[in-house]
């Protein structure tokens, strides 16, 4: 990865840039400068301003890769194992994101289009292999594929790699950029640097009556004894439990990782299948075995966690609601669930397993944002001789007359062939929009088209120009960032009443009345992101229903209203901090969905519920990544183990069809 390369711009101080944008509503005169970036890669000696997006872009040409960084926030699993690069010096790098990308002010020159121009990267009529979206689960996949021999084309239809994996400037107007990531996402072993968050969690009180005591916090970490600690604050009771609760979550977490890594049981095969077919897919009942071995005797209270709601789980653990709600974030977040539902206690799991250099459910940052992550995937495929084109949209998968796949054909009418096809879009564009519907069984389209893909998030990316200060915890003298500004900071979660009764806002219709928000300051760890005392601000909001009370769609007036409901929760926890907004970014559901393709706006392409997972993802007998069409894969976070940056589908769906293909 090459070094940053060391801008010129002319100064404008946060201050009279501010008052240029949001007075005269002009962007600031055009950004100069000149120089080279690592590599001997030219700069253009002037940044051009383009309308892009309904916004005004930067384009910085020629830059080196992550030489415009985003910090995305990262925790989970693991990037597929062990991607297949010689580039990666094997980091651990487990994480999840919760941001979601959607353009890029980057090079059109990084290290993965190099490798790709270099090999002559032309279109060529014929693959061995064609993936459907260059989101990370087809980067993924193509490197997996390539590496084993399979030659590989990946075809996005955006002008970006990543999907949702992206980064982008914020506010471009300013004569220094906001950069922020826009993706939800889970990392792994692949050298990109890392900040660890520790602290990782920080909620705040409201407390009236208090006179001049500062409210009090929830502050937890890696730190066992300091967080008792803070514990304590609430329930000495709850301090004593914590460590056996975080020690049992732990044991399940490691139950469930082995089934994350391979394909699920082979029902099809068992109900179907030859007696060889059989005998071979009884090799797929080794994770399960495995898990069950793990958990023992206590498989029962296990049960119960993945089952029942998550308040329940709780409630036989812990007494106070701020721990108890706190917790329960990560049973809802990006799902349109309440505490209160049944199975939430698997959603929350899926977002505490993971490690983070060696520390098991730690949180970290990863510097250069899930942009830089998509770049070094895609340059891990060409680097073995895949192939990558943006701004190439596939209308539809190719069927001979014996129906087997045989390619795909682009919007321009270039037909491509191929002995397989792999679709890293959601289900419902892979074989509604795509896959001609006179090969697919009536019962099976009838089952993709009712998947659950209601998504609650609205995601809003703000530029500040300072820090918040919450009442809780109030910013130092000279506004340096302390510990809990690196933190997921949790806002109107101090009882999971609250979060119940925002999800039955968005049930009837509504956008919540007090949205449950997850703030995070990426660039309190990595001031790259932002002009010299500066920040990035992600906010992570729900309940937002896709379609509003009536029918109403989401207009402009309906976005800017709930984002000035989202801020005057903020500014009561933190007051100051509306005055200190630079610039917003607001994605709603619908918006989610047209930029990114998630249908529903749902970041795991439908939801993460029992229903839906393992065995029944995305459909009953359908969960092994193949699906009625002979030479036709799912790879995406429609597939098993589903949503999340830890490229599991797009690895496994690899490993699929290289079987396939083998036995051909």
């Amino acid at each position: 990865m090459g070094t940053p390369v060391d801008y010129q711009f002319c100064h404008y101080s946060p201050a009279s840039w501010r008052r240029h944008r949001l007075v005269n509503r002009q962007p600031l005169p055009m950004a100069q400068h000149s120089c080279t970036a690592a590599g001997g890669w030219p700069v253009a000696k002037n940044a051009r301003w383009r309308r892009a997006g309904g916004g005004l872009q930067l384009l910085l040409f020629l830059l080196p890769p992550c030489s415009t960084p985003c910090l995305g926030q990262h925790k989970s699993k693991f990037l597929a194992n062990s991607l297949p690069s010689k580039a990666q010096p094997g980091a651990e790098m487990p994480a999840s994101g919760r941001g979601l990308c959607r353009a890029v002010a980057a090079s059109p020159f990084p290290a993965w289009r190099r490798a790709h121009t270099e090999a002559g990267g032309g279109l060529k009529p014929e693959y061995d292999a064609v993936v459907i979206g260059a989101g990370h689960n087809g980067l993924v996949a193509a490197a997996y594929l390539q590496r084993l021999g399979v030659n590989t084309a990946v075809f996005e239809r955006r002008h970006v790699i990543g999907g949702a994996a992206v980064t982008e400037e914020i506010v471009p107007e300013t004569t220094e950029p906001f950069i922020c990531c826009r993706a939800v996402c889970v990392l792994q072993k692949h050298g990109l640097r890392l900040h660890l968050r520790n602290p990782y969690s920080f909620t705040p009180m409201l407390e009236e009556g208090v006179g001049s005591k500062v409210p009090r916090s929830l502050l937890l970490g890696t730190d066992m004894a300091e967080n008792q600690k803070q514990i304590a604050q609430f329930s000495r009771k709850d301090a004593q439990v914590f460590p056996t609760y975080e020690e049992f979550m732990h044991r399940l977490a490691l139950a469930i990782d082995p089934l994350l890594d391979a394909a699920p049981v082979d029902m099809a095969a068992f109900q179907r299948g030859s007696v060889l077919q059989r005998i071979k897919s009884l090799s797929t009942l080794k994770p399960l075995l495995k898990a069950g071995c793990i958990l023992g005797a206590q498989l029962p209270e296990y049960y119960e966690v993945l089952t029942a709601p998550i308040t329940k789980v709780l409630d036989q653990w812990f007494e106070s609601e701020p721990l108890k709600a706190t917790l329960a974030t990560d049973a809802v977040i990006g799902a349109m669930t309440s505490p209160r539902t049944p199975g939430s206690g698997y959603v929350l799991l899926h977002h505490v397993m993971g490690s983070l250099e060696g520390m098991q459910g730690a949180w970290g940052y990863v510097q250069g944002g899930m942009g830089a992550l998509s770049d070094a995937i895609a340059s891990s495929a060409t680097t073995h001789g895949a192939s990558i084109f943006t701004e190439k949209t596939v209308a539809k998968v190719q069927v001979n007359s014996e129906g087997c796949v045989q390619g795909v054909v682009l919007e321009d009418g270039t037909e491509v062939r191929s002995k397989v096809v792999l679709s890293n879009t959601s289900p419902q564009i892979t074989f509604l929009k795509l896959t001609p519907q006179e090969w697919l069984p009536e019962k099976f389209l009838e089952k993709i088209s009712q998947l659950d893909t209601r998504s609650p998030v609205t995601k809003i990316n703000v530029a500040v120009d300072r820090l918040p200060s919450f009442l809780a915890a109030p910013n130092a003298p000279k506004g340096h960032p302390l510990p809990h500004h690196q933190c997921s900071i949790h806002l109107n979660c101090e009882d999971t009443l609250l979060l119940h009764q925002a999800f039955e806002d968005a049930m009837d219709g509504l956008p919540s009345r007090r949205p449950v928000i997850e703030l995070c300051i990426p660039s309190a760890l990595d001031p790259t992101l932002a002009p010299s005392g500066c920040h990035v601000v992600s906010l992570f909001t729900q309940y937002t229903p896709y379609t509003l009370a009536g029918g109403k769609a989401w207009d402009e007036q309906e976005r800017n209203a709930y984002a000035d409901r989202v801020f005057d929760c903020i500014e009561v926890y933190a007051p100051g901090f509306k005055d200190s907004v630079v610039g917003r970014d607001i994605l709603t559901p619908p918006d989610l969905e047209r930029i990114f393709g998630l249908p529903g706006g749902n970041i795991f392409h439908c939801a993460m519920s029992l229903d839906q997972l393992y065995f029944a993802r995305p459909v009953p007998l359908h969960s092994g990544y193949r699906c009625p069409l002979q030479g036709l894969y799912l790879c995406g976070s429609g597939a098993h183990p589903g949503g999340g940056v830890m490229g599991a589908a797009g690895r496994n769906a690899a490993h699929v069809a290289f079987r396939d293909l083998k036995s051909k």
